[in-house]
């Protein structure tokens, strides 16, 4: 088995298990999460091919963090994250790229994500789930952050601590690239 089926059927296997354990139909897991419920019915049989706003919003209607949607194994007392099973789930139109390196679960969940934006770049983020915190640590260039309408640059060497249950974005307005490090507090 390939590594995208072994990660669909993980996902199939948890939101079918998940919504069960809510007492939830497709309709209503639909509802909450804003998705068809043609999408849910082929993601709970290992079809298709969902976007990263979609597995997001399915994750956060179901109180569960996205690292709990793709994990395939059964989560041992130390979880190791080596390259390979680092996912890039975003991509940017130059070249950047937003890799989730790990993440805990149940919540309170901790993700680590490591960020590469190319000039000119920005990810916009929809609110998460109330009470959300997150953290970032600029390695290289000057990072961007809009939270909630406000601005902030970011130096290299700086980290940052701001509310994640609020429209967000993080963007690369320089000459080059911005290297930030993001854990994400989903309680």
């Amino acid at each position: 088995m390939g590594e995208q089926e072994a990660i669909g059927e993980a996902v199939a296997r948890t939101v079918r298990a998940l919504r069960a354990g809510h007492g939830w139909s497709l309709d209503e897991l639909a509802g909450r999460a804003g998705v068809s419920k043609g999408v849910l019915v082929g993601l709970e049989q290992g079809r298709g091919n969902p976007n990263l706003g979609t597995l997001i919003r399915i994750s956060d209607a179901l109180g569960v963090p996205l690292t709990r949607l793709v994990q395939v194994e059964q989560e041992p007392p130390v979880r190791l994250f080596p390259p390979d099973r680092h996912v890039v789930l975003w991509e940017g139109p130059s070249g950047g790229k937003g890799t989730l390196l790990a993440g805990s679960d149940p919540r309170p969940s901790l993700e680590l994500w490591h960020w590469e934006l190319r000039p000119g770049e920005t990810r916009e983020s929809d609110a998460h789930v109330p009470g959300t915190k997150e953290i970032v640590y600029v390695e290289e260039g000057t990072l961007t952050l809009g939270v909630d309408g406000r601005t902030d640059l970011v130096q290299a060497g700086t980290a940052a601590v701001f509310v994640g249950d609020r429209p967000h974005s993080y963007g690369n307005t320089g000459s080059r690239d911005v290297r930030f490090v993001l854990a994400v507090l989903d309680l």
